[in-house]
């Protein structure tokens, strides 16, 4: 009886000695995690974006046409658009590779009167921003278009000095908006469309364009997909164009290339690998790829901020 008692005590002591132990564990543990808790917050503290800071592998910027233009970069004129030839656009079919928020796709389209234009980008949300661009550049140039329509009946008002001819003038004006309307006149939305896409992975589609643009995209190109995917992007453009078609390229020069070279694993292992840096890009797109003839069209580039003062080229095929 006496050695069953002491081996019960004996018990009771290992289970005691087990739970204390398990206890000073938790304590440990409970410390331990507290003390990464202040080690992040005095981290975030310290630095509060480098927890945060976000990356943009493939140049997708939020925001991009801030940086480039300012804050109004809706109402205000892309720089770049300047140097563009409207026999280019008008009445063609063009596309936009690497669109960001589709800003300048729908400035083209609104100023040079294309017949289709497309903007892709491999960012999904970039693309959905570009749809929410779109819907509000349609809804100002339809109060744009009313506000010119009521300054013609006013004149018109002003002129006869009659409210019966005024409201005669307003109904034709009224008859001639809905005939020209269902005649073809057509809004931004029947000619921008966006689509998510991988340019340098996607297949060929059978679709032929007049004008392809490549704005400050061929250096992400590079940097992800190396020489070959860069080759591949050029070899594509010069496939999709129509004979006597256009490609506007604004490469970014090599030390760009440098500074966003660890954004990711792949862009800093592609980056020592490339041989072909950006003035070999001439070189490369007439005696490679095909292209016909170049145009530098940077002498008449002007009113870029700071560091987006890069090259365009036209290539003509």
């Amino acid at each position: 009886m006496a050695e069953i008692n002491e081996k019960k005590r004996d018990t009771r002591k290992q289970k005691r000695k087990q739970q204390d132990g398990e206890a000073e564990k938790e304590g440990r543990n409970g410390n331990d995690r507290e003390a990464t808790k202040r080690s992040v917050e005095t981290q975030t503290k310290s630095n509060p974006n480098k927890k945060f800071k976000k990356v943009f592998p493939y140049g997708n910027y939020q925001h991009y046409y801030g940086y480039r233009i300012g804050r109004d970069a809706e109402r205000e004129e892309d720089p770049r658009i300047r140097v563009l030839k409207k026999e280019w656009f008008e009445g063609k079919d063009c596309l936009d590779i690497g669109c960001n928020s589709g800003i300048i796709t729908i400035q083209i389209a609104k100023k040079y009167n294309c017949e289709s234009i497309l903007g892709i980008d491999i960012d999904s949300g970039l693309i959905k921003e570009a749809f929410w661009h779109l819907k509000k550049f349609v809804k100002m140039e339809s109060a744009e278009k009313k506000s010119t329509y009521d300054s013609n009946v006013k004149v018109l008002q002003d002129v006869n000095g009659s409210e019966e001819c005024a409201t005669k003038s307003s109904d034709e004006g009224e008859d001639n908006g809905s005939s020209h309307n269902s005649s073809g006149e057509r809004n931004l939305s029947d000619i921008v469309s966006f689509q998510q896409e991988n340019f340098v992975r996607s297949r060929l589609p059978d679709k032929h364009y007049d004008t392809v643009l490549c704005l400050s995209v061929t250096k992400w190109i590079h940097l992800n997909w190396g020489d070959d995917g860069l080759i591949t992007a050029f070899s594509k453009i010069w496939r999709l164009l129509r004979p006597g078609g256009i490609f506007v390229l604004e490469p970014q020069p090599w030390n760009s290339y440098e500074k966003n070279r660890k954004v990711s694993e792949t862009t800093s292992s592609n980056y020592h690998d490339i041989e072909y840096r950006p003035d070999s890009f001439r070189e490369i797109l007439l005696d490679k790829i095909g292209f016909r003839r170049v145009v530098d069209l940077t002498s008449e580039l002007s009113g870029t901020k700071a560091g987006f003062d890069r090259p365009i080229f036209a290539y003509h095929k």
